[in-house]
């Protein structure tokens, strides 16, 4: 499947990924599992890596890894950047640096969420979150 060819500044759909990608954030910020919810396709073809973790696959356990999480004790502030959207046909992902600040410190997690035009809404199909080393480039090794 061909990707979009998009001229500088961007495509118009790049800002309705960037708001779905946002909504994804604010819900997981603000543990509102229905947020959360209404951003995610509910079928066995999501699927959802949280840092650390194994792959879950399908809609109950990513939604149960949710609930879990926002019903534990740690707090999340996310700091986004670096945010990218790729378009390929109904498909489009999204790359970019979580910069999370939280009671006991902070993480730079490097993250792609993927999203399926569902009609005129965009719905996740996956997230996948990995830690960022602190300076990965650094070759003297210290």
């Amino acid at each position: 499947m061909p990707h979009d060819e998009r001229p500088p500044g961007g495509h118009p759909l790049d800002e309705e990924v960037l708001a779905i990608n946002r909504e994804f954030y604010e819900a997981f910020e603000q543990r509102d599992l229905d947020r959360m919810s209404d951003v995610w396709a509910h079928d066995e073809r999501v699927s959802c890596v949280h840092p650390g973790w194994t792959a879950l696959r399908g809609w109950a356990a990513v939604g149960s890894s949710w609930a879990a999480l926002f019903n534990g004790p740690q707090h999340l502030q996310f700091i986004v950047t670096e945010a990218e959207v790729t378009l390929a046909g109904d498909l489009a992902w999204v790359t970019c640096v979580e910069n999370l600040l939280a009671e006991d410190g902070s993480a730079t997690i490097a993250a792609l969420n993927l999203f399926e035009r569902d009609g005129s809404r965009w719905r996740m199909l996956a997230h996948h979150g990995s830690p960022v080393m602190a300076n990965p480039l650094d070759s003297t090794g210290g």
